[in-house]
């Protein structure tokens, strides 16, 4: 059977492929398609093990770009939907492509889905699309109420894909997950970017009171949940996927600063973000009971390996860095 894994030379989609390549004969799969523009976060070098698989076949184009994805859908068994615009700093400053890419690029990419006779297609979100919640956690059929460019493109893809689904019976699995990190996570996010600038001298930036809470999930077991939603999701479900870890972002900078070696002196309150979220908090209840899911990654030992990879891998992020 054959997959087709969009977005799969970024952060989480390259890290998905390298564990699904360990289940993929279990699973059935003997031919795993790769599909990525190449933008600026998509880098080559993130395939590189995968591609020494022989059932592997990297393809270098765009989810808009309907002529490749109804060749590479037709008859395909499954798609895993990573390809998006994902930095909220740049979707305010940059709109237009978060909609053109996640907005229409997802329902370009149903389309070849549909027509192509796709039978699991898990369609990859956040939690972003619910907003902000003040206590308490999101189940998944909260109201969506996304507040910056790319938390409503993300809730727009979302909702064409349950429409795909209701409508053309395409079977669509959503996955909602919190905060990720982990290696090879671009250095624009909150985790890389401040390590990456401890280990130049530089100050860290730090939005507003710095108050707001985040979920932290590694890559991993945001990884190991989409394979068990892949295998076993319902179609026209949707899954939160979190890890269980809520830290303010000054908890979090002390965190670093404290792996890095580092005082607070090092801190730089800057002004807030456009329509910053205030707290992220997702249930997991559905996936977990349904499904078998559980974090398995301890937060303090996953983000001080993160810290450990980006001190030893400068080669991987300094170019990015310096076209930043």
């Amino acid at each position: 059977m054959r997959i087709v894994i969009t977005g799969a030379a970024g952060f989480i989609g390259s890290r998905f492929t390298e564990l699904f390549l360990g289940d993929a004969e279990r699973l059935g799969y003997d031919e795993i398609i790769l599909l990525d523009a190449l933008t600026y976060s998509g880098r080559r070098e993130n395939m590189t093990q995968a591609l020494l698989d022989s059932r592997v076949t990297f393809v270098e184009g765009s989810i808009l770009d309907a002529e490749i994805t109804d060749e590479l859908l037709r008859n395909a068994h499954a798609v895993v939907h990573f390809a998006a615009e994902s930095h909220v700093d740049r979707s305010i400053t940059g709109a237009r492509a978060f909609y053109e890419t996640n907005v229409l690029g997802t329902q370009q990419l149903l389309e070849s889905a549909r027509r192509g006779g796709v039978e699991r297609f898990v369609h990859i979100s956040t939690d972003e699309v619910y907003g902000t919640i003040p206590e308490g956690s999101w189940h998944e059929n909260h109201l969506l109420e996304p507040n910056s460019p790319y938390s409503s493109s993300k809730a727009g893809a979302d909702l064409a894909a349950l429409a795909y689904h209701r409508t053309f019976g395409l079977p669509v699995m959503v996955t909602r997950c919190s905060n990720n990190y982990g290696p090879r996570q671009f250095p624009e996010k909150v985790i890389p970017l401040f390590v990456t600038n401890l280990s130049d001298g530089l100050n860290v930036p730090l939005y507003g009171d710095g108050l707001n809470v985040r979920d932290w999930l590694h890559v991993d077991d945001h990884c190991r949940g989409i394979l068990l939603v892949l295998e076993k999701g319902r179609a026209g479900e949707i899954y939160n996927i979190g890890g269980g870890t809520e830290l303010t972002n000054k908890e979090l900078t002390r965190r670093l600063l404290e792996l890095c070696g580092c005082d607070e002196s090092r801190i730089e309150p800057v002004t807030d973000r456009l329509g910053h979220d205030r707290r992220y908090s997702v249930d997991c209840t559905k996936i977990s009971e349904e499904l078998g899911y559980e974090p398995l990654v301890n937060f303090d030992e996953g983000l001080a390996a993160t810290v450990k990879w980006y001190h030893d891998n400068e080669v991987w992020w300094r170019p990015l860095k310096e076209t930043q």
